[in-house]
């Protein structure tokens, strides 16, 4: 039965050691006897109340408990069952808080030295009788301190419960804006990609069938992929390893045509590159490129892929027409969804600790990303 109680434990176990030191005691000096009954009683009574925790107003349970003390102490031949009054401080910490606790530690001390007095001429003179007041005020303080220690441990626990709580409901809201960003980036850009070449099909089925054909087929090709990574997506773990080069110039291969040339250039090798990296770069490869197929107009496209020892930087560069950048912005007005991808390339690149640099005249667009390793 769990306890809602800190260290359950203390006040069955010391009621326990009294119950056994003091029975010892009566046996050896004189033989059981009905007031060693009487004290054996209390005390069970003492170690069930702290086991069951009865559902009863905590003042009236610890009036049962100062009670059966007292009938303890009054019962006991062996001397040693006092020291249970070091749990009336200690059980009033959890139900009443601290101020309580030093109040009533306080009167514990105040009634020995009393009871001392009254029935013990000169105790004061005597070695035994102080040390016995030294000693038990030491475990009224002792007391204390671990009632203290023990609540601010369950609240410390509490807490750290609370803040894992909302570190996991953190974590399930970047999750769901990672895969908002992976679906646009990868879907998003597919279903572009798509959408121009089945464009291009129908523009020129009469005038260019054989170009028709190939946009077709390239259309084709961005609809397997596009399912591809949707399978890679859920699986979350491909067949092969992940490999930029290779997806880099798998992708540009399929968007490079006679209306629209892009070349790739790759410095350096990936091995042992950190996957997060790698991802990212490919999905800013993509945004990019969707944005310079779609908007810019170009007839050429510079792809630029850099793995260095700080990291990696990847420039996408094209010919076309460019479009105004906002005064003190970097957000593009572009049709409905351009801003929304370069602001969530932005984001996933920041939180790589990275940077994305765009830069665009009638001259032609510029993409920087730099991420570190």
């Amino acid at each position: 039965m769990s306890s809602t109680r800190p260290v359950p434990w203390v006040s069955p176990l010391l009621c326990l050691a009294v119950l056994v030191g003091g029975v010892y005691y009566a046996l050896v000096d004189g033989g059981p006897s009905f007031r060693t009954a009487g004290f054996a009683v209390s005390l069970l009574l003492l170690i069930g109340i702290d086991v069951l925790e009865p559902q009863v107003p905590p003042v009236a349970l610890l009036v049962v408990r100062i009670a059966l003390y007292g009938a303890v102490n009054a019962l006991d031949v062996s001397g040693v069952a006092r020291v249970l009054f070091v749990l009336v401080p200690f059980n009033a910490y959890f139900a009443f808080g601290r101020r309580t606790a030093v109040a009533l530690g306080s009167g514990c001390v105040v009634a020995l030295l009393a009871g001392f007095t009254i029935r013990v001429p000169d105790w004061h003179t005597r070695s035994e009788y102080v040390s016995d007041v030294v000693m038990f005020t030491l475990g009224i303080v002792l007391a204390i301190t671990m009632a203290s220690v023990a609540v601010r441990e369950r609240e410390a626990r509490v807490r750290l419960e609370e803040t894992m709580r909302e570190v996991e409901v953190l974590a399930a809201a970047q999750e769901r804006n990672r895969l908002a960003r992976e679906i646009h980036d990868s879907l998003g850009h597919h279903l572009t990609a798509i959408g121009v070449q089945l464009e291009k099909a129908s523009a020129f089925a009469d005038l260019d069938p054989s170009g028709a054909r190939d946009a077709v087929e390239n259309a084709r090709w961005s609809a397997d992929r596009a399912l591809t990574e949707v399978r890679q997506s859920v699986r979350a773990l491909g067949q092969h390893p992940f490999r930029l080069t290779d997806a880099l110039t798998d992708l540009v291969a399929h968007l490079h045509g006679d209306h629209l040339a892009i070349h790739l250039d790759v410095r350096g090798d990936e091995n042992g590159r950190p996957m997060a990296v790698l991802t990212t770069l490919y999905r800013a490869a993509q945004e990019a490129l969707t944005n310079a197929c779609r908007h810019s107009g170009a007839t050429h496209v510079q792809v630029t892929l850099a793995y260095e020892d700080p990291g990696a930087n990847l420039t996408i560069k094209d010919d076309g027409t460019g479009f105004p950048l906002p005064a003190g912005g970097s957000e593009p007005r572009v049709g409905s969804g351009g801003g929304i991808g370069l602001r969530g390339m932005r984001e996933r690149v920041a939180s790589l600790g990275g940077r994305v640099d765009l830069a665009s005249s009638p001259e032609g667009t510029t993409v920087s990303v730099t991420v570190p390793w």
